[in-house]
């Protein structure tokens, strides 16, 4: 059996970020640099009903150019799963893969989805006529409905068949990809946990190389309302770039944003023998769960404790050895402070000499999609010498008085890294990544 230091080292190969702030690598960790916000006011349907009017959208995203000469962009417009096959698809060039080199590799897909209603886009399918024959019919041919499920365009099999698992089943269709296919589903933690569970079967020999990530875009009209019911949105429309602040004493709730990142993990000696560039090594995963509420974390932030420890007892790392933390950081009142309090409960004394920042502050609340993209910023920064900043602070908080990296990045070598994402019904994921000296 497999002893803990016998486990096989995991690398990230390839990063394909889409997000509110920029699309590829490039343009996202230029936006980095710079603080620059991507929340303005929604474009995508009429807001102006709505207690809150704007939001973190990909403005940049170009499907048609992204996917061209792909078959999702024939099978599909549903924009969740093109924002997830677009990662995907930057994720995989950029770790110089072929577009058939993971169907001849022992390979893997796991991704985090959100979940949302299946009812208006059934509806929408029913509407569009596709299947009036069908239905119709007394005696219905299964071949020929099977025949329409496949047919490209709009209501395509995609939506149609699993309606969360879309993006997923996109990248492992795209990339003819037969090994393990997951779509982990635990709200904001869906996206790191999709990564840890890739990660682990790396680490046991199920996979030598897999996609993984999150995707979601909650940037739509029952999505922006129920979390203005729930009371955890901003509401400074004035200033919709400056809406977002978190640790910052007079925040007052997230922007939701959308997107999504890939990341392609690798077994190491696997990533040696095509001699591919090495980002960073993903040395730690721990998970957890509050059992508490579904809408408020923890009040001593239980969970949130157990992730970072176990994210640092699978790494075999000491708490002084973290350098920066890419908070989870929703600007929400009570989870800044509680996820400060947990910070200083794990790292003790050293909690004052981390750099803890919130990317969030420039990309709004990714949901499913967030811990992808926060992990691909973190890696980002520690490879080009800066911690991104928590932009929009401007009035410490006696209960968050770490040091968040204001407003602006900070120059600075980074060797060792925690990420953590923290979602509704209390689950907790870290993801601790390393790179050389």
């Amino acid at each position: 059996m497999m002893q803990h230091n016998d486990k096989r080292q995991v690398v990230i190969t390839g990063m394909g970020p889409v997000s509110p702030i920029g699309t590829g690598n490039k343009n996202f960790c230029k936006a980095l640099h710079e603080g620059r916000s991507g929340i303005d006011f929604i474009t995508l349907f009429d807001a102006s009903h709505l207690s809150t009017r704007f939001a973190g959208e990909v403005d940049d995203f170009a499907p048609d150019n992204l996917l061209k000469g792909t078959d999702v962009i024939k099978r599909t417009r549903e924009r969740r799963i093109l924002l997830a096959s677009a990662a995907a698809h930057l994720a995989v060039d950029d770790a110089g893969l072929a577009r058939d080199a993971l169907s001849h590799e022992k390979s893997a897909v796991i991704m985090g989805a959100g979940v949302h209603s299946l009812i208006p886009d059934m509806q929408k399918i029913m509407n569009s006529g596709i299947y009036t024959d069908l239905f119709d019919d007394p005696d219905p041919d299964p071949r020929k409905f099977a025949e329409t499920i496949e047919q490209d365009g709009e209501n395509s099999w995609y939506p149609v068949c699993n309606r969360v698992n879309g993006g997923t089943l996109a990248i492992a269709h795209e990339y003819k990809i037969c090994g393990p296919c997951h779509t982990v589903v635990s709200a904001c933690a869906a996206a790191a946990q999709a990564i840890g569970h890739a990660y682990q079967l790396i680490q046991r020999g199920s996979a030598d190389i897999a996609v993984s990530g999150g995707y979601d875009s909650m940037v739509f009209p029952f999505g922006l309302y129920a979390f203005c019911l729930l009371g955890l949105m901003s509401t400074q429309n004035e200033t919709p770039e400056q809406a977002m602040k978190p640790f910052d004493k007079n925040r007052d709730g997230f922007a939701l944003g959308e997107g999504a990142g890939a990341l392609i993990l690798e077994e190491k000696t696997h990533a040696l023998k095509r001699d591919a560039r090495i980002y960073a090594t993903l040395a730690g995963y721990g998970c957890s769960v509050d059992a508490y509420k579904v809408t408020d974390p923890h009040p001593k932030g239980a969970g949130v404790i157990i992730a970072m420890q176990e994210a640092l007892h699978d790494a075999r790392i000491k708490p002084e050895q973290i350098e920066y933390i890419n908070a989870h950081g929703t600007a929400t009142a009570k989870n800044d402070r509680i996820e400060t309090a947990a910070i200083k409960k794990v790292f003790g004394k050293h909690a004052c000499n981390v750099a803890v920042s919130s990317t969030k502050s420039m990309i709004g609340h990714l949901m499913a999609a967030g811990g992808a993209l926060e992990l691909i910023a973190t890696i980002l920064g520690m490879q080009n010498g800066f911690i991104p900043p928590t932009i929009n602070y401007k009035t410490p908080d006696p209960a968050c008085d770490l040091d968040y990296v204001p407003n602006t990045a900070r120059e600075a070598a980074v060797y060792t890294a925690l990420s953590n994402s923290f979602g509704l019904g209390g689950q907790n994921a870290s993801l601790i990544v390393t790179r050389k000296n």
